[in-house]
């Protein structure tokens, strides 16, 4: 199966079908599998009715299954994607950029950034006049860009050139205070300590339409700022001063690129909580497939990340049903093994 799947047995375009297959067969299945099975065919009639205005007749679908179709699966499913290909991509420029194989979204603190800002909101029960039931997400949003930017302003105070290292460290060390400060008010916190964990741990449940429309415009544009940056992503592989010689202006495409992967994970953060593993299981899994190249790499990770996530949340609404397991939980479930695997075999062939 190994020599089949190699990045020289498979043309570029054969590894975008089999990765476009695999995303749209997990989107099929997420609406599928439940408490009620709905057939393929049927979900593939009622999205044509609904999106060609096609007719649809009684006896295709009934009201109920269109409602249970268009309503609560789909958006269910579409937010998973959205989340675990911001993910994926995001942790696919990290690596890229810190040249880290250990970097993943969270690495800069941005995703700790976040969760202190929907922390608060829950913590005090704060519901703003402009945002009403958006307070949450959009905290938690530009608690993860202020985060961001007190990154780098701690890092270009330390060091001018703002050098990886310095950013890790710096990222490092917010990170660290953040999550200090939400075990702090889960410490004080009373009848609001299951809402907290629950956010904590990660769920795309019970969210609808609004939520999947405020991610999608941060999950465009930051998908947009990594690609357009993905040949100095290549770059930067090879360090600074190589990338320095061939022409990348460093200092500003190193900002772009960590606005890019900030944005994706701040969004992806604020409407579905903190879910490990998916950004940096996946760009490692997708690097055996399609090697290094960004301009591969970014897209692959984004449909493998997105399908990941539909998967294990399916995983999390049915292993256990009629209850579900937060999602969090389950990535971590299947990501750690298959994280120590890619580790343990890299090492071997080091060996």
């Amino acid at each position: 199966m190994q020599k089949l799947f190699t990045r020289k047995s498979l043309s570029n375009a054969s590894m975008y079908i089999i990765a476009a297959t695999v995303a749209a067969v997990s989107l099929l299945l997420g609406i599928s599998i439940g408490s009620l099975s709905i057939p393929f065919s049927t979900i593939i009639k009622i999205l044509f009715s609904a999106w060609l205005g096609l007719p649809l007749s009684g006896g295709d679908a009934p009201d109920d299954l269109v409602q249970i179709v268009m309503m609560i699966r789909l958006p269910r499913v579409v937010l998973a994607f959205l989340v675990g290909a911001s993910l994926a991509v995001a942790g696919a420029a990290f690596q890229g950029l810190l040249k880290n194989a250990l970097a993943d979204p969270y690495t800069l603190g941005v995703s700790s950034g976040a969760s202190v800002g929907a922390v608060l909101v829950i913590f005090f029960g704060i519901q703003l006049p402009l945002f009403g039931t958006f307070t949450l997400p959009i905290v938690s949003i530009l608690f993860g860009l202020a985060t961001l930017a007190l990154v780098l302003l701690f890092t270009r105070a330390v060091e001018r050139q703002m050098s990886v290292e310095t950013i890790i460290l710096a990222g490092i060390i917010f990170g660290a205070f953040f999550s200090a400060l939400i075990s702090l008010m889960i410490a004080l916190t009373g009848e609001e300590l299951r809402q907290i964990i629950a956010w904590l741990m990660g769920s795309v449940a019970m969210r609808g339409w609004k939520y999947t429309v405020l991610l999608l415009p941060f999950f465009l544009l930051g998908v947009v700022l990594l690609l357009l940056n993905a040949r100095e992503l290549n770059a930067f592989a090879f360090g600074e001063a190589a990338a320095l010689h061939v022409g990348v202006n460093v200092m500003r495409r190193k900002i772009m690129i960590l606005t890019g992967a900030s944005l994706l994970t701040g969004a992806a953060v604020s409407v579905s909580g903190t879910i490990g593993f998916v950004g940096l299981v996946v760009p490692h899994m997708v690097r055996l497939v399609c090697g290094p190249n960004h301009r591969l790499l970014l897209p692959l990770s984004l449909l493998y990340g997105g399908a990941f996530l539909v998967l294990a949340d399916l995983l999390a609404r049915t292993i256990i049903s009629p209850r579900e397991l937060p999602i969090g939980v389950i990535t971590s479930l299947i990501g750690a093994p298959l994280f120590a695997l890619l580790f343990f075999r890299r090492m071997k062939r080091k060996m």
